[in-house]
């Protein structure tokens, strides 16, 4: 089976749709389609569609010289072909988000070949009992991501808030807060309304999105986090350097996570060597791909850190993210923006063509490859 053609499409919810309020961004996606009619499909997170229309294509562009025509044997094989050509260009950004996105879709087409679910072809399900509790079901348990219309103060608490036990009536189980562009105070008060409100059972992670500077405030913080029982710490700082990372993780018991924009295994190494943070969250296309993925799954779990893939993006990426979560003895959670509580018509038709959420939880697909099927009138009706 050999790759015939590569294909491009734009989807978004349009620019009537705030993407603080959910909507989804010109968002560029990919097919790979094979001389015996199978086809894979990914999304291309964060990289303008341009871009990739320009370099995904016929034997003129660049991923499609390299890849029209490629007999498919192994994901792996065809990862490494690209990666090798990436040699004296840009080993990082752009070019492999994109590489990481033909990745999936190629991981996609393979386990349609051998007839199985990727999670099975990527080692299958790694979770020992002894690190599992006595009838615990294996399931891949989703976080939602509380973003906000607004930020700081009484409106940013209640809408979060709101938003949060919306969600928990409807049986999801963890929950991400972001105070982004807030003050220290309105840091705490939005766990504090959270706990009040939801009480201690559900999980609770916060996300800051890069809100400090200096380590000081930051400690302050968490010291007076800790009492709410907070899963993990996401971004206080920038990712420019991993100083203030490793400095932060002496002073405070909360796990720190990043990794939303870590491109391959090397940049994740960094981030827990030099930065001591323990929770990687990649997302299974900037990373570059399943197969990189993968390898930070192993990075991390020789390091004894936890692996919960980022997505604030569509559930086209999110199946992807199941897949590796089902595979990862070490992925407790994977990150997920729910349709339920946000303004975007797009956002709500891919999610419910994808894996569906039951009493919070993702069961472990079962149809071959990756098994998202994106309608064909949501390309239509959404194509840009």
């Amino acid at each position: 089976m050999k790759i015939s053609r590569l294909e491009t499409f734009v989807i978004g919810d349009g620019p009537d749709i705030d993407p603080d309020q959910g909507g989804v961004e010109p968002l560029a996606c990919l097919r790979i389609h094979t001389d015996d009619g199978l086809s894979g499909l990914a999304e291309v997170f964060r990289v303008p569609p341009g871009v990739v229309q320009a370099t995904v294509g016929g034997v003129g562009t660049h991923f499609g010289t390299l890849l029209v025509g490629q007999e498919i044997t192994h994901p792996e094989r065809l990862w490494q072909h690209m990666w090798d050509a990436l040699m004296h260009t840009n080993r990082r950004g752009w070019e492999i988000i994109i590489l990481g996105a033909l990745d999936v879709a190629i991981w996609d087409i393979y386990g349609q070949m051998m007839k199985r679910p990727v999670w099975e072809l990527l080692g299958g399900i790694q979770r020992g009992p002894f690190q599992t509790p006595a009838g615990a079901p294996v399931v891949v348990t989703p976080y939602c991501t509380l973003v906000s219309d607004v930020w700081g103060g009484e409106k940013m608490f209640m809408q979060q808030v709101g938003r949060a036990d919306k969600l928990a009536a409807l049986g999801y189980k963890a929950f991400k807060i972001e105070p982004m562009m807030s003050s220290p105070r309105d840091v705490v008060e939005l766990a504090r309304r959270f706990r009040k409100a939801l009480g201690g059972k559900p999980t609770l992670m916060v996300d800051f999105g890069y809100l400090f500077n200096d380590v000081p405030t930051a400690a302050r913080v968490c010291r007076e986090l800790e009492e709410f029982d907070i899963y993990f710490f996401e971004t206080p700082f920038p990712v420019d350097s991993f100083g203030p990372y490793a400095e932060l993780a002496g002073r405070t018991s909360i796990p720190l996570a990043a990794g939303e924009h870590g491109v391959t295994q090397w940049e994740f190494l960094d981030m827990m060597d030099r930065g001591r943070i323990s929770v990687v969250q990649p997302y299974m296309t900037t990373c570059g791909g399943l197969t990189e993925a993968k390898r930070i799954v192993e990075l991390a779990r020789a390091r004894g850190a936890l692996v919960c893939p980022g997505n604030w993006s569509t559930q086209i990426l999110g199946a992807a993210s199941v897949h590796l979560a089902a595979y990862s003895p070490i992925t407790p959670f994977i990150e997920f923006a729910p349709a339920e509580v946000f303004d975007s018509p797009l956002r709500r038709e891919l999610q419910n063509a994808g894996f569906p959420v039951r009493d919070g939880v993702i069961e472990i697909p079962t149809r071959p490859g990756i098994g998202y099927e994106l309608p064909v009138e949501i390309v239509k009706r959404f194509g840009m």
